[in-house]
């Protein structure tokens, strides 16, 4: 068993270990969490969740598939998708209770600044959301999550050839799109005929 693996089966049974594995990534998962979502409430339920996950599956952990950050974005996707299906289901009933989690001031802060720091990137996944998901998904992780092609391949579960074909069509497009989006074409004003 390696550094990577010893540490992150680890977090499961050892409080230290968890805080540790923590500290080094809840910078990480933050940011993934804000590119994603805007509103500070969810992010910070949505960053507990990813975190309550990894410990459920610590012992999954194999360092030949990816780096531990890797791993880790991985289940933030599985948790992000499980629950924005879940918000979908439950907004009725949110909206009857009409109330949210307290937050205190500083940590309400902490979130806002976090998700204004990224609404450039925000802007760039609205682009993304043009592309198929089997491509958007390689190039979020790589050039928004900052995995290497291999991890990406790892979390996505394809060949790194294929991750590198995918996102080099998906930075094209992306590309395309965000130019058609800063130019829209002129308006056309037609003469009136008599």
């Amino acid at each position: 068993m390696n550094d990577d693996e010893g540490l992150v089966a680890s977090i499961a049974r050892d409080p230290d270990a968890l805080e540790a594995f923590y500290r080094e990534h809840v910078g990480a998962v933050g940011r993934f969490v804000a590119r994603r979502v805007d509103d500070p409430h969810w992010a910070a339920d949505l960053t507990t969740d990813i975190f309550l996950a990894a410990v459920d599956a610590a012992e999954s952990y194999r360092p030949s598939r990816g780096t531990p950050t890797g791993w880790l974005y991985g289940i933030a996707r599985n948790v992000l998708a499980d629950q924005v299906r879940r918000r979908a289901r439950e907004r009725a009933a949110l909206q009857r209770a009409g109330g949210r989690r307290h937050l205190e001031g500083d940590a309400l802060a902490r979130i806002e600044e976090r998700i204004d720091a990224e609404r450039e990137l925000r802007e760039v996944y609205r682009a993304l959301a043009e592309l198929p998901e089997r491509d958007r998904r390689v190039i979020e992780l790589v050039a928004l999550d900052g995995l290497t092609v291999t991890d990406a391949a790892a979390v996505l579960g394809v060949k790194p050839a294929t991750a590198r074909v995918r996102l080099h069509r998906s930075r094209a497009r992306v590309d395309q799109l965000i130019q058609a989006a800063a130019c829209p074409p002129p308006i056309r004003i037609q003469e009136a005929t008599s």
